[in-house]
């Protein structure tokens, strides 16, 4: 019995969270998804496995979008569409300071 995977699991799957964050939180050049209308991401999602790309980053979303299915387009979006905006979330500090880890 083949089961259907649900929007976590693709999004998980597929790597998303290595660049958008976890929770679609967005970091550095990867923008927030979370909260984003679920017509504008299936929109984007479905450009982005066409090859259309609007920014100098887009390109390699291309590759990640060409490798879902229609199907998981339209989970994707609407998984990514019900994530709230949380302002709280700890986010990892770029500038980091080694000191007082046991390095020298």
């Amino acid at each position: 019995m083949v089961f259907a995977k649900d929007g976590a699991s693709i999004y998980v799957e597929n790597s998303c969270n290595s660049c958008h964050g976890m929770y679609g939180e967005g970091s550095g050049t990867s923008p927030r998804l979370q909260g984003q209308k679920e017509a504008v991401l299936l929109k984007r999602l479905k450009n982005l496995k066409a090859g259309k790309t609007r920014s100098a980053f887009g390109g390699i979303m291309v590759s990640f979008a060409q490798s879902l299915s229609d199907k998981e387009i339209i989970i994707m979006a609407k998984y990514l569409s019900t994530l709230k905006k949380n302002s709280d979330i700890e986010r990892y500090e770029l500038e980091y300071d080694s000191s007082g880890d046991g390095g020298s």
